[in-house]
């Protein structure tokens, strides 16, 4: 008997099927091999689950728009900004960077903030944090910090020796480690937090001016952050706070949003300023290099199946359009190729096709077949170039970026640890602190601290009184140390 208010249910193939039991021999038997719609069913649920992302692993997303308020074209031809009020679709995910899939969302950690812009001229990734930093600047050191913030190969849980002995012998995370150990360390939500493009990009415009920038997301909700002991209690109760809190304020109807605010650099700037422009693990004075604003994100749609639309969405720091590129930040120059090669490992070559990934302007390219190609926007066309076939798409040089004026630069390895001051901002950025917060960053910093080696705790004690005196002393205090034969020893 068929009913009326139900479709019937088919193979993947869209045959239909008559029962959904299994095809046995007799009420008792065994299975038959002929059984294919259970096999199918079986031969799935194998590969139901991709490879996780080996960091921002645990996320939550939504979709969105982007409305340009104020007029920066004199700085960038992008078409995203091109007119005020002009508004662009978008999907942001949000991620807690170390832990696994099944970790909890409460924990102290950094706050992923990655949005894909589906503009008129192609998608444009911002991959980004909820802090202006991050603690390496050298690509090579990235994997192998990443591996400290993971689980010790012999024991298989996550060590407090293996964080603080990477980050002693890092003294650029000091910036980083400050932040993630002070009151700011574990956001309430992902509606309460700001959004850093983090890496300093460069903008054109349409004479081909260049000026380097950097992105901030303004939180419109206001910044909220828990203590430790509430996110214990949280986590004790819920391991998905943020996912629940985001999907349901957009399901009522409240929609989170950001101010979308850049800084902006010249080149002759750039050459006089007291640090790296393009150092990661740097942030650029507000007072020097005030926010510029630009217009306003919207989250106002949640996805329909979390795998599809969140797991498989796929961004990368290498997908720019016109009138946005890169920089010599190091870091960033590497993650151009590292995110696209992890979705290439976790989704496939075709990756792109997925809706959630797919521009909403048309493709035209040769990259041909590999698996999951629907051939959808090439159909028969030709697959090489150059070709004189009527229809094939062509360059355009009218995009063509200005080049890049690399003065006398001495290609080589550079120590990354030598000749930087990493000091001066996380030290700045301590004595911004009231008593309280002073109090509760170094209270975190030595309870984690004291389970690391007593040469590590030296070593890292080095850093924080190089920041600031009181810094290393509060610390030092904590952890038992006597400072006044820890400095004697230094002097022997």
């Amino acid at each position: 008997m068929t009913d009326d208010r139900h479709p019937t249910l088919t193979t993947a193939e869209g045959a239909p099927i008559a029962r959904q039991h299994a095809l046995t021999a007799g009420p008792r038997g065994p299975v038959l091999m002929q059984d294919v719609q259970l096999l199918e069913q079986m031969q799935h649920f194998n590969r139901e689950r991709i490879p996780e992302r080996v960091v921002h692993a645990k996320g939550s997303g939504a979709y969105g728009t982007f409305t340009v308020t104020h007029d920066i074209s004199r700085f960038s031809r992008a078409s995203i900004f091109s007119k005020v009020g002009k508004k662009t679709e978008l999907f942001l995910r949000f991620s807690t960077v170390a832990g696994e899939r099944g970790a909890a969302d409460a924990e102290r950690d950094v706050r992923g903030f990655a949005v894909k812009f589906y503009t008129d001229e192609g998608n444009w990734d911002m991959v980004g944090n909820n802090t202006p930093v991050f603690f390496v600047r050298d690509p090579y050191k990235f994997q192998n910090f990443i591996h400290t913030q993971k689980r010790d190969p012999r024991t298989n849980v996550r060590d407090m020796d293996m964080q603080w002995d990477f980050w002693s012998q890092c003294p650029e995370s000091l910036h980083q480690v400050t932040i993630l150990f002070s009151d700011r360390g574990i956001p309430a939500s992902y509606r309460h937090l700001h959004g850093f493009g983090s890496h300093t990009y460069s903008l054109i415009n349409a004479s081909g001016e260049r000026v380097w920038c950097k992105f901030h997301f303004k939180c419109n909700q206001g910044i909220r952050n828990w203590t430790d002991d509430h996110a214990a209690e949280v986590i004790a109760q819920d391991r998905e706070s943020h996912q629940r809190d985001l999907f349901g304020a957009i399901h009522r109807g409240e929609f989170p949003s950001w101010t979308l605010k850049i800084q902006v650099m010249t080149q002759a700037q750039a050459e006089q300023f007291r640090w790296n422009p393009f150092d990661l693990t740097k942030v650029w004075p507000h007072a020097e290099f005030p926010l510029i604003e630009v217009g306003k994100l919207e989250l106002n749609r949640n996805p329909e199946n979390y795998h599809a639309e969140v797991e498989q969405a796929a961004f990368k720091p290498s997908a720019l359009v016109p009138g946005i590129g890169a920089s010599p930040d190091k870091m960033l120059q590497a993650r151009l190729m590292s995110y696209a090669d992890t979705h290439l490992h976790r989704l496939g070559v075709n990756h792109h096709q997925v809706p959630v990934n797919k521009p909403r302007c048309p493709v035209m390219h040769y990259m041909r077949d590999g698996q999951g190609a629907t051939a959808e926007t090439y159909a028969g066309a030709a697959n090489y170039w150059p070709n004189t076939r009527p229809g094939s798409p062509m360059p355009n040089e009218a995009y063509t970026d200005p080049a890049w004026d690399l003065g006398k630069a001495v290609v080589d390895r550079y120590d990354s640890t030598k000749d930087h001051d990493d000091f001066t901002q996380p030290g700045n950025l301590y004595r911004l602190f009231d008593e309280g917060q002073r109090d509760r960053l170094t209270s975190r910093i030595a309870g984690v601290l004291s389970q690391a080696r007593k040469e590590v705790q030296m070593l890292q004690l080095c850093h924080f009184f190089r920041a600031d005196q009181d810094y290393g002393m509060r610390v030092a205090q904590k952890l038992g140390v006597d400072v006044g034969a820890m400095m004697a020893g230094a002097h022997r």
